[in-house]
């Protein structure tokens, strides 16, 4: 193990005055097993982490009550693409005492012969052969008064895969008897609200899912549609019957593309996540052409007569097909802005063994996105007053053609930039002007043609007036602001700059993003760009490292998958001694200051 000699004690916060050389060993050792002699192509298998501790010592527990001792932790960091991990799974805590100053205090713990548990699955286009994977041990050992420093340990292990057919012999029987549900530890993390529920029922699970479907709805990428499809249902609105038929239609596009997407994750080879997508140019570029195909029809531009397969990209709203097919383009939309919820629940599914929970999931998280279009069509009255003809329809017609056309530019210039990346060299990111022009455009428009139109009303005038000036302010901050390098001095990932770093011992924060990651911007704005947190991020001793996997950056992407997640944003801050000290998708500016506070040492000592 990587165990320090010694001087091992640890400051626990409880006041402790002993000697700090009683220490001179490690008492920790760790072994590993397989569940079975072998797997096939297609099939699961359970690795098993087990801890040998010498008595008295034990070792801390993977959840604490006391912030100044560290959990033990078992991450996979490294494994081949054909190889998907779970969510590690770790035993009930005992509790054992720990005498202080104060009084004896009982901890959660474990003892030896623990066992933590990663179920693995392997893909059907593995091939037979020894494949190589990495774990990463962290543990805390102590006895009832004293503590050593944390140890961390990296441990290469086989898995052999074999011959379809080949008979195949379970192992270690009575340990893996006690391993507990697989279908535990789900890990949400909201803005410093983590939380993990525990479903051992499927619908806690679906729950989790739909609520995050739905939040796909209130983001920057979904948001400016909505208005859209309210217009579509309000032309339907005096037939409550068609309503709920066109309705119907567009929450069906919605579930099927999530439906094809857990398809696609469970058969194909290096399709794991929605970021399988949007890694493809070619698919962002596609993605813009069409929207901006809609936003030209929307804004009344197709004043001649073009080729029908133009109107077989962009048909009307008011048919199934055309319901159906918005619907489709809302959930292709929704893939750059993940929502925290979703992403928690889609990443635990597709690593589960059974498709079908993988498909209930996804299909979960359609119809949560779908709820509110559902509402909408069963209830007409809602969008009775948005007006069908005259004026104003026209001017929310060609404002939300204008933001179409933002979307537009925004999924071409996402594609350009990965086409002309060259990691680790940042993409370009001069396509953000060109949204933010048609964003103030649309503002612009919105204003001219409000006073132009409603004179005798004061109140539409100052509200849509309003409007527009804060879109054309948004535009021109959203152009200057994303085309910025920003405050931080980053260091561009390539696997020499990262080893650098730690060769230095100093404090490494990965931020993994990408071109057309919008919660990646949205984080690093409003978190990662404060005056608090660029303070220690530019810190000597400290490395702030952005992985940007963009196009082909298959070191970015590897990265990744080494650090247990497959979507993203995500952050992850080290301490100097290579332990994770933090890691969310979804953090607020106290989370990361406090973590980074703790691994320079300027914090809470760990």
């Amino acid at each position: 193990m990587l165990a320090c000699p010694a001087a091992a004690q640890v400051d626990m916060g409880l006041d402790l005055d002993l000697d700090p050389d009683i220490f001179e060993f490690d008492p920790v050792s760790v072994s590993h097993v397989w569940s079975a002699t072998g797997v096939e192509p297609g099939g699961q298998i359970t690795l098993a982490v087990v801890l040998g501790i010498e008595e008295p010592y034990h070792v801390q527990a993977h959840r604490l009550e006391d912030q100044n001792l560290i959990a033990t932790t078992v991450e996979l960091i490294g494994q081949p693409d054909v190889v998907q991990a779970s969510t590690p799974l770790y035993p009930e805590a005992i509790r054992v005492p720990f005498q202080t100053p104060r009084g004896t205090k009982l901890i959660p713990a474990y003892g030896d012969g623990t066992a933590i548990y990663i179920p693995l699955s392997v893909t059907g286009a593995a091939a037979p052969g020894e494949l190589n994977l990495a774990i990463q041990v962290t543990t805390q050992a102590c006895d009832d008064r004293n503590c050593f420093k944390a140890t961390v340990e990296q441990i290469g292990v086989a898995l052999t895969v074999v011959e379809p057919g080949t008979p195949i012999t379970p192992t270690h029987v009575e340990l893996f008897a006690r391993m507990p549900d697989p279908t535990s530890g789900l890990r949400v993390p909201f803005f410093g609200w983590d939380f993990e529920i525990n479903p051992d029922v499927t619908w806690m699970l679906l729950v989790v899912a739909a609520v995050g479907g739905f939040l796909l709805n209130l983001t920057p990428c979904v948001l400016p549609v909505i208005p859209i499809k309210i217009m579509g249902l309000s032309q339907a609105a005096g037939s409550r019957r068609r309503t709920l038929v066109l309705g119907l239609s567009m929450s069906l596009g919605i579930v099927v593309f999530w439906l094809g997407l857990a398809e696609a994750i469970w058969r194909i080879r290096d399709f794991e996540t929605t970021n399988a997508l949007m890694q493809k140019p070619e698919f962002t570029v596609t993605v813009g052409a069409i929207i901006t195909m809609m936003a030209v029809g929307m804004m009344g531009l197709f004043s001649v007569r073009l080729p029908k397969v133009v109107y077989a990209i962009n048909p009307s709203q008011d048919t199934l097909a055309g319901s159906f097919g918005f619907g489709v383009m809302t959930a292709i939309l929704s893939t750059p802005c993940t929502a925290p919820f979703m992403g928690a629940a889609s990443a635990w599914a597709a690593t589960q063994p059974d498709p079908a929970i993988t498909r209930a999931t996804f299909a979960a998280i359609g119809i949560g996105m779908a709820l509110p279009y559902l509402v909408l069509s069963a209830w007409p009255a809602l969008v009775h007053r948005v007006p069908r003809t005259g004026p104003a329809s026209a001017v929310i017609k060609q404002v939300m053609g204008l933001l179409m056309l933002a979307a537009g530019t925004y999924f071409v210039g996402t594609g350009v930039a990965g086409w002309t990346v060259e990691a680790p060299d940042p993409p370009s990111r001069l396509y953000w002007w060109v949204v933010g022009v048609f964003i103030a455009l649309a503002g612009g428009w919105l204003a001219v043609q409000t006073l132009r139109h409603a004179k005798a009303c004061v109140w539409p005038r100052v509200v849509f007036t309003g409007l527009g000036v804060l879109l054309i302010a948004g535009g021109t901050a959203m152009g200057i602001r994303l085309t910025d390098r920003g405050p931080i001095d980053w260091i561009y990932f390539t696997p020499e700059r990262l080893e650098a770093a730690e060769m230095s011992n100093k404090v490494v924060v990965l931020e993994f993003t990408a071109a057309w990651c919008l919660n990646c911007h949205a984080l690093e704005q409003a978190v990662l760009h404060r005056s608090e947190v660029t303070t220690l991020l530019n810190r000597d001793d400290v490395a702030a490292i952005k992985v940007d996997i963009t196009g082909n950056n298959e070191a970015g992407s590897r990265k990744l998958v080494e650090v247990g997640r497959r979507a993203i944003p995500y952050l992850v801050i080290y301490g100097r001694d290579g332990r994770v000290v933090f890691s969310s998708d979804a953090y607020t500016v106290e989370q990361v200051t406090s973590a980074l506070g703790t691994a320079i040492g300027t914090g809470d000592e760990l």
